[in-house]
Protein backbone atom coordinates (compact mmCIF):
# COMPACT_ATOMS: atom_id res chain seq x y z
CA UNK A 1 0.00 0.00 0.00
CA UNK A 2 2.65 1.96 0.91
CA UNK A 3 4.64 1.51 -2.21
CA UNK A 4 1.11 2.36 -4.18
CA UNK A 5 0.92 5.91 -2.64
CA UNK A 6 4.40 7.31 -2.99
CA UNK A 7 4.25 6.20 -6.36
CA UNK A 8 0.64 7.75 -7.27
CA UNK A 9 2.61 11.10 -5.25
CA UNK A 10 1.33 14.03 -8.27
CA UNK A 11 4.19 15.74 -9.12
CA UNK A 12 4.58 18.08 -12.08
CA UNK A 13 5.99 17.56 -14.92
CA UNK A 14 7.95 20.90 -15.28
CA UNK A 15 10.52 22.07 -14.60
CA UNK A 16 11.67 18.23 -15.50
CA UNK A 17 14.99 19.60 -13.55
CA UNK A 18 13.27 20.06 -10.32
CA UNK A 19 10.91 17.05 -10.37
CA UNK A 20 12.92 14.39 -12.08
CA UNK A 21 15.41 13.83 -9.17
CA UNK A 22 12.22 13.77 -6.72
CA UNK A 23 11.10 11.37 -8.74
CA UNK A 24 14.32 9.42 -8.61
CA UNK A 25 15.04 9.31 -5.25
CA UNK A 26 11.75 7.98 -4.21
CA UNK A 27 11.99 5.48 -6.73
CA UNK A 28 15.32 4.19 -5.02
CA UNK A 29 13.34 1.87 -2.87
CA UNK A 30 14.71 1.11 0.56
CA UNK A 31 13.29 -0.56 3.75
CA UNK A 32 10.11 2.22 3.63
CA UNK A 33 10.24 1.63 7.57
CA UNK A 34 9.57 5.05 9.00
CA UNK A 35 6.14 4.95 6.94
CA UNK A 36 5.76 1.79 7.57
CA UNK A 37 6.12 2.19 12.15
CA UNK A 38 3.78 5.44 11.17
CA UNK A 39 0.80 3.39 9.41
CA UNK A 40 1.04 0.52 12.17
CA UNK A 41 1.28 3.07 15.43
CA UNK A 42 -2.12 4.17 13.78
CA UNK A 43 -3.13 1.09 13.34
CA UNK A 44 -2.41 0.19 17.21
CA UNK A 45 -3.95 2.66 18.51
CA UNK A 46 -7.39 2.75 16.64
CA UNK A 47 -7.05 4.49 13.61
CA UNK A 48 -6.78 3.81 10.22
CA UNK A 49 -4.89 3.53 7.15
CA UNK A 50 -5.96 6.20 5.44
CA UNK A 51 -5.84 8.51 8.36
CA UNK A 52 -2.27 7.92 8.57
CA UNK A 53 -1.05 7.79 5.05
CA UNK A 54 -0.23 11.51 4.48
CA UNK A 55 1.90 11.59 7.64
CA UNK A 56 3.12 8.23 6.32
CA UNK A 57 3.83 9.95 2.86
CA UNK A 58 5.34 12.97 4.22
CA UNK A 59 7.82 11.15 6.86
CA UNK A 60 9.45 9.37 3.62
CA UNK A 61 9.75 12.38 1.39
CA UNK A 62 11.67 14.01 4.33
CA UNK A 63 13.71 10.92 5.22
CA UNK A 64 14.51 10.96 0.98
CA UNK A 65 15.22 14.71 1.25
CA UNK A 66 17.77 14.40 4.08
CA UNK A 67 19.17 11.09 2.28
CA UNK A 68 19.71 13.32 -0.90
CA UNK A 69 21.53 16.25 0.78
CA UNK A 70 23.39 13.74 2.97
CA UNK A 71 25.31 12.63 0.10
CA UNK A 72 26.01 15.89 -1.17
CA UNK A 73 27.41 16.77 1.79
CA UNK A 74 29.75 13.58 2.39
CA UNK A 75 30.29 13.57 -1.11
CA UNK A 76 28.69 10.23 -1.72
CA UNK A 77 28.38 8.87 -5.57
CA UNK A 78 26.17 5.34 -4.12
CA UNK A 79 22.94 5.39 -2.36
CA UNK A 80 20.79 1.74 -2.87
CA UNK A 81 23.04 0.24 -5.16
CA UNK A 82 22.76 3.41 -8.00
CA UNK A 83 24.27 6.38 -8.49
CA UNK A 84 23.11 9.40 -5.77
CA UNK A 85 20.81 12.14 -6.93
CA UNK A 86 23.74 14.36 -6.82
CA UNK A 87 26.07 11.97 -8.84
CA UNK A 88 23.22 11.33 -11.33
CA UNK A 89 22.02 15.17 -11.85
CA UNK A 90 24.61 17.24 -10.48
CA UNK A 91 24.95 18.82 -6.66
CA UNK A 92 23.07 21.57 -7.78
CA UNK A 93 20.52 20.56 -9.67
CA UNK A 94 20.18 17.96 -6.22
CA UNK A 95 20.25 20.76 -3.74
CA UNK A 96 17.08 22.58 -5.34
CA UNK A 97 15.39 18.95 -5.67
CA UNK A 98 16.22 18.15 -2.01
CA UNK A 99 14.31 21.77 -1.02
CA UNK A 100 11.53 20.76 -3.34
CA UNK A 101 11.32 17.79 -1.29
CA UNK A 102 11.28 19.18 1.88
CA UNK A 103 8.56 21.74 1.08
CA UNK A 104 6.20 18.84 -0.82
CA UNK A 105 6.78 16.77 2.90
CA UNK A 106 5.81 19.60 5.05
CA UNK A 107 2.16 19.72 2.19
CA UNK A 108 1.31 16.68 3.10
CA UNK A 109 1.72 16.75 6.55
CA UNK A 110 -1.11 19.35 6.05
CA UNK A 111 -2.95 16.57 4.71
CA UNK A 112 -3.47 14.91 7.87
CA UNK A 113 -7.09 14.80 9.58
CA UNK A 114 -8.32 18.57 10.99
CA UNK A 115 -8.24 17.40 14.36
CA UNK A 116 -4.62 16.66 14.79
CA UNK A 117 -3.28 18.77 12.03
CA UNK A 118 -1.66 21.42 14.36
CA UNK A 119 -0.18 18.51 16.91
CA UNK A 120 1.12 16.82 14.43
CA UNK A 121 2.72 19.11 12.04
CA UNK A 122 4.90 20.56 15.95
CA UNK A 123 5.96 17.11 16.31
CA UNK A 124 7.28 16.87 12.28
CA UNK A 125 8.52 20.48 12.82
CA UNK A 126 10.40 19.66 16.24
CA UNK A 127 11.76 16.66 14.59
CA UNK A 128 12.97 18.21 11.37
CA UNK A 129 14.77 20.29 13.60
CA UNK A 130 16.55 17.57 15.64
CA UNK A 131 17.71 15.57 12.27
CA UNK A 132 19.43 18.87 11.69
CA UNK A 133 21.11 19.40 14.90
CA UNK A 134 22.34 15.59 14.49
CA UNK A 135 24.00 16.44 11.01
CA UNK A 136 25.43 19.79 12.52
CA UNK A 137 27.09 17.60 15.11
CA UNK A 138 28.04 14.78 12.95
CA UNK A 139 29.64 17.81 10.83
CA UNK A 140 31.57 19.07 13.70
CA UNK A 141 33.01 15.77 14.47
CA UNK A 142 34.76 15.55 11.41
CA UNK A 143 37.43 17.95 12.61
CA UNK A 144 37.50 16.96 16.18
CA UNK A 145 39.48 13.92 17.53
CA UNK A 146 38.14 13.49 20.90
CA UNK A 147 34.23 13.00 20.34
CA UNK A 148 33.22 10.76 23.32
CA UNK A 149 30.59 7.66 22.82
CA UNK A 150 28.41 9.93 24.97
CA UNK A 151 28.68 12.50 22.06
CA UNK A 152 28.47 9.93 19.32
CA UNK A 153 25.01 9.06 21.21
CA UNK A 154 23.73 12.33 21.29
CA UNK A 155 24.12 12.65 17.48
CA UNK A 156 22.48 9.72 16.13
CA UNK A 157 19.71 10.01 18.85
CA UNK A 158 18.94 13.54 16.89
CA UNK A 159 20.36 12.43 13.17
CA UNK A 160 18.26 9.22 13.06
CA UNK A 161 16.89 8.36 16.25
CA UNK A 162 14.62 11.67 16.20
CA UNK A 163 12.77 10.78 12.88
CA UNK A 164 11.95 7.31 13.48
CA UNK A 165 10.68 8.12 17.35
CA UNK A 166 8.24 10.76 14.87
CA UNK A 167 7.26 8.12 12.87
CA UNK A 168 5.63 6.39 15.85
CA UNK A 169 4.57 9.25 17.82
CA UNK A 170 2.59 10.79 14.76
CA UNK A 171 1.57 7.57 14.18
CA UNK A 172 -0.18 7.22 17.42
CA UNK A 173 -1.50 10.81 17.57
CA UNK A 174 -3.59 10.45 14.31
CA UNK A 175 -4.76 7.22 16.21
CA UNK A 176 -5.79 9.07 19.18
CA UNK A 177 -3.36 7.19 21.61
CA UNK A 178 -3.58 8.47 25.35
CA UNK A 179 -0.58 10.40 26.11
CA UNK A 180 1.36 7.31 28.04
CA UNK A 181 1.21 5.22 24.61
CA UNK A 182 2.59 7.42 22.33
CA UNK A 183 5.49 8.26 24.80
CA UNK A 184 5.88 4.57 25.06
CA UNK A 185 5.88 4.18 21.14
CA UNK A 186 7.97 7.18 20.55
CA UNK A 187 10.73 5.37 23.06
CA UNK A 188 10.30 2.50 20.87
CA UNK A 189 11.20 4.33 18.13
CA UNK A 190 14.42 6.21 19.32
CA UNK A 191 15.75 3.28 20.81
CA UNK A 192 15.25 1.51 17.23
CA UNK A 193 16.63 4.44 15.77
CA UNK A 194 20.20 4.21 18.40
CA UNK A 195 20.38 0.06 17.28
CA UNK A 196 19.74 1.04 13.66
CA UNK A 197 22.51 3.62 13.65
CA UNK A 198 24.88 1.27 15.26
CA UNK A 199 23.76 -1.80 13.04
CA UNK A 200 24.47 1.14 9.77
CA UNK A 201 27.60 1.53 11.58
CA UNK A 202 29.03 -1.76 11.72
CA UNK A 203 27.79 -2.95 8.11
CA UNK A 204 29.88 -0.44 6.21
CA UNK A 205 33.03 -2.41 7.86
CA UNK A 206 31.91 -5.55 7.73
CA UNK A 207 28.78 -5.73 5.62
CA UNK A 208 28.62 -7.33 2.18
CA UNK A 209 28.97 -4.93 -0.73
CA UNK A 210 26.95 -6.53 -2.60
CA UNK A 211 23.71 -6.59 -0.38
CA UNK A 212 24.82 -3.61 1.64
CA UNK A 213 24.18 -1.39 -1.63
CA UNK A 214 27.62 1.11 -1.34
CA UNK A 215 30.97 0.44 -1.21
CA UNK A 216 32.63 -1.13 2.16
CA UNK A 217 34.76 0.90 4.74
CA UNK A 218 33.72 4.22 3.71
CA UNK A 219 33.52 5.26 7.12
CA UNK A 220 36.78 4.39 7.69
CA UNK A 221 38.30 5.98 4.82
CA UNK A 222 36.74 9.70 6.05
CA UNK A 223 37.84 8.64 9.03
CA UNK A 224 34.27 9.06 10.32
CA UNK A 225 33.57 9.28 13.93
CA UNK A 226 31.68 5.94 14.75
CA UNK A 227 31.23 3.80 17.93
CA UNK A 228 33.33 1.64 16.97
CA UNK A 229 36.45 4.39 15.52
CA UNK A 230 35.97 6.22 18.70
CA UNK A 231 36.02 3.15 20.69
CA UNK A 232 39.49 1.58 19.04
CA UNK A 233 40.93 5.61 18.88
CA UNK A 234 40.85 5.18 23.24
CA UNK A 235 41.61 2.23 23.68
CA UNK A 236 44.58 1.43 20.96
CA UNK A 237 46.93 3.73 23.13
CA UNK A 238 47.40 5.74 19.60
CA UNK A 239 47.54 3.17 17.36
CA UNK A 240 44.65 4.09 15.65
CA UNK A 241 45.72 7.15 15.06
CA UNK A 242 49.17 6.74 13.62
CA UNK A 243 47.77 4.43 11.01
CA UNK A 244 45.24 7.26 10.02
CA UNK A 245 48.28 9.88 9.95
CA UNK A 246 49.46 7.92 7.08
CA UNK A 247 49.23 8.41 3.54
CA UNK A 248 47.55 5.24 2.56
CA UNK A 249 45.37 3.97 -0.49
CA UNK A 250 41.82 3.43 0.65
CA UNK A 251 42.10 -0.29 0.38
CA UNK A 252 45.07 -0.14 2.30
CA UNK A 253 43.50 2.02 5.01
CA UNK A 254 40.23 0.21 5.32
CA UNK A 255 42.42 -2.88 5.87
CA UNK A 256 44.45 -1.50 8.22
CA UNK A 257 41.44 -0.20 10.49
CA UNK A 258 39.35 -3.32 10.24
CA UNK A 259 42.22 -5.61 11.07
CA UNK A 260 42.92 -3.61 14.10
CA UNK A 261 39.07 -3.16 15.09
CA UNK A 262 38.90 -6.99 15.01
CA UNK A 263 41.77 -7.53 17.12
CA UNK A 264 40.03 -4.76 20.09
CA UNK A 265 36.99 -6.80 19.14
CA UNK A 266 34.82 -3.33 18.48
CA UNK A 267 32.63 -5.32 15.79
CA UNK A 268 31.35 -7.88 17.56
CA UNK A 269 30.52 -5.05 21.05
CA UNK A 270 29.27 -2.61 18.72
CA UNK A 271 26.91 -5.48 17.56
CA UNK A 272 26.20 -5.96 21.48
CA UNK A 273 25.08 -2.30 22.13
CA UNK A 274 22.76 -2.27 19.15
CA UNK A 275 21.34 -5.46 20.81
CA UNK A 276 20.96 -3.94 24.20
CA UNK A 277 18.47 -0.82 22.45
CA UNK A 278 17.08 -3.30 20.54
CA UNK A 279 15.97 -4.60 23.53
CA UNK A 280 15.10 -1.81 25.43
CA UNK A 281 13.07 -0.90 22.31
CA UNK A 282 10.56 -4.07 22.90
CA UNK A 283 10.95 -3.30 26.45
CA UNK A 284 9.24 0.56 25.80
CA UNK A 285 6.21 -1.47 24.46
CA UNK A 286 5.11 -2.84 27.55
CA UNK A 287 4.10 0.51 28.92
CA UNK A 288 2.05 0.97 26.10
CA UNK A 289 -2.14 0.32 25.61
CA UNK A 290 -2.25 -0.91 21.71
CA UNK A 291 -6.29 -1.56 20.41
CA UNK A 292 -5.21 -5.54 19.92
CA UNK A 293 -2.09 -6.74 21.59
CA UNK A 294 -1.84 -8.67 18.47
CA UNK A 295 -0.79 -5.96 16.63
CA UNK A 296 1.97 -5.51 19.13
CA UNK A 297 3.94 -8.28 17.27
CA UNK A 298 4.50 -6.51 14.09
CA UNK A 299 6.78 -3.88 16.62
CA UNK A 300 8.66 -6.84 17.95
CA UNK A 301 9.13 -8.45 14.61
CA UNK A 302 10.64 -5.13 13.35
CA UNK A 303 13.24 -5.13 15.90
CA UNK A 304 14.27 -8.71 14.75
CA UNK A 305 14.52 -8.29 11.50
CA UNK A 306 16.52 -4.69 12.16
CA UNK A 307 18.78 -6.81 14.25
CA UNK A 308 19.87 -9.44 11.41
CA UNK A 309 19.91 -6.87 8.83
CA UNK A 310 22.07 -6.87 6.02
CA UNK A 311 21.09 -3.79 4.04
Amino acid sequence: MIERRIASIDLPSRPAGLYEPVRYALEGGGKRLRPLLAVQACLACGGTADEAMPAALALEMFHNFTLVHDDIMDRSDMRRGRPSAAARFGSNQAILSGDAMLTLASCLVSQVPARVVAEVTAVFNDMALRVYEGQQLDTEFETRKNVTTDEYFEMIGLKTGALLSAACRIGAIIGDADPATADALAEYGMELGLAFQLRDDWLDTFGDPATFGKPIGGDIVNEKETWMLITARRESHGELDSILAEDLEPQEKIRQVTRLYERLRVGERCDAAAAEHHALAVAALDRAQFSDESLKRFFVDVVDRMASRNI
